[in-house]
């Protein structure tokens, strides 16, 4: 939370404030304000910032609306803020509710005006630089190096005959998703192919998904996983919106799960489906399934270097509930099939969800070498380290 505690103490104190001006006392405003960051991700933080607040500012409402919004304006686009718009729009409502709705003009144009520039912000998300698409090139290197790498990968998680469906990336077939398949395969999983072809990113592959899936549910009479790689990551994604009483989870990699209609890429073929004129009415009805985040865990892996999709529209909102997990890893995206980083998460994630236990980022031991997580945390504790050593000294 370290990056967005000057966001959060600022939201706080709008959200308070929206409380005090429908007729709350400051100490009612904030328990509301408390009870709507509940399973949040920063709950424990957000709350004493809460607790800290000691002064009605209902009045100035509007002065900390812009204050907000020129915050996350800086901060940059985020799907994280999502959460913040639920959370405005249930104190709306339960401070409106069983009430009639025109004494609440005002406070709702409050929440609808921060959702709208809310949107507004997240679509400033630009195209991935010219250096991460040139280094799109290491995918060779990633996928010839794999076939050395693959023998030395731990395999420790039990898969335990569990199902998992695999949706290769646009432009892919079930080649690509090969070592994924293989890897998971060698853990005891039951891995399905998706036997469509090549990924064209096309609505018409759905109906044909669901009866694949129906029959996997069927024959398992149990959930199935689905592993979805970029573009296949949004046929997961819509497929869980769907049908989240067969789905146990989905993962995506380096899929973009929100955003797609605005979405800056140089994958121009993609572009074009997405916004070919002929096709924009369809593309508009399939892709807005994508918006909806599905009531099951969601892990996301993406890497910030991916040359081809902006790595913002990759990652899900993991604020608005703790079963939601982002991932970064180290690699191109066109190799990410053949990543170790992503196979291993990919195992953890669905061997942790299915054992019930708590959501890790990756494995033990070595392994945490691999990902960018645990070199921020190791600059933290250096930086922290250092700044005592030097308090010491002195």
């Amino acid at each position: 939370m370290e990056d967005t505690q000057v966001l959060y103490r600022i939201f706080t104190r709008l959200a308070t404030a929206l409380g005090v001006l429908n007729g709350l006392s400051l100490k009612e405003a904030k328990a509301l304000t408390k009870t709507h960051f509940k399973g949040h991700l920063f709950e424990d933080e957000v709350k004493v910032l809460i607790n800290r607040i000691n002064t009605d500012e209902h009045e100035d409402i509007e002065d900390l609306l812009d204050k907000t919004i020129l915050v996350c304006d800086e901060l940059g686009a985020s799907r994280n803020y999502i959460t913040l718009v639920k959370i405005l729009e249930n104190i709306a409502k339960t401070i409106s509710e069983g009430h009639d709705q025109d004494e609440y003009k005002y406070t709702n144009s409050i929440v609808d005006r921060f959702k709208k520039d809310i949107a507004l912000v997240n679509k400033k998300i630009p195209l991935p630089p010219l250096f991460n698409m040139v280094m799109e090139s290491r995918s060779l290197i990633e996928w010839s190096s794999i076939y050395c790498l693959y023998p030395f990968i731990p395999k420790r998680i039990k898969g335990e005959g569990r199902p998992v469906l695999l949706v290769p990336p646009y432009l892919g077939d079930d080649y690509a998703t090969s070592f994924v398949r293989k890897y998971l395969k060698s853990l005891g999983f039951t891995t399905y192919k998706w036997q469509l072809g090549f990924n064209m990113v096309k609505s018409h592959y759905i109906p044909r998904l669901e009866e694949k899936l129906a029959d996997i549910y069927e024959q398992h009479q149990e959930k199935v996983s689905i592993i979805g790689w970029s573009g296949g990551g949004i046929f997961a994604k819509i497929m869980a919106n769907r049908h989240p009483d067969q789905i146990e989870q989905i993962i995506t990699i380096g899929s973009p799960v929100w955003g797609v209609m605005d979405m800056k890429t140089p994958v121009y073929g993609v572009l074009e489906f997405f916004r070919g004129k002929s096709l924009k009415e369809r593309n508009e009805r399939f892709l807005a399934e994508l918006e909806p985040i599905p009531q099951i865990p969601i892990t996301c892996i993406y890497t910030k270097t991916d040359g081809l999709i902006p790595w913002k529209h990759c990652m899900e909102a993991a604020t608005l509930r703790k079963d939601i997990k982002n991932i970064e890893v180290f690699g191109s995206h066109s190799g990410m099939g053949a990543n170790v980083s992503v196979l291993l998460v990919t195992a953890n994630m669905l061997g942790t969800n299915i054992q019930g236990k708590k959501i890790r980022d990756v494995g033990s031991n070595i392994e945490r070498y691999l990902y960018p997580n645990f070199w921020k945390k190791a600059r933290r504790v250096f930086k922290a380290r250092r700044a005592i050593a030097q308090v010491a000294k002195q």
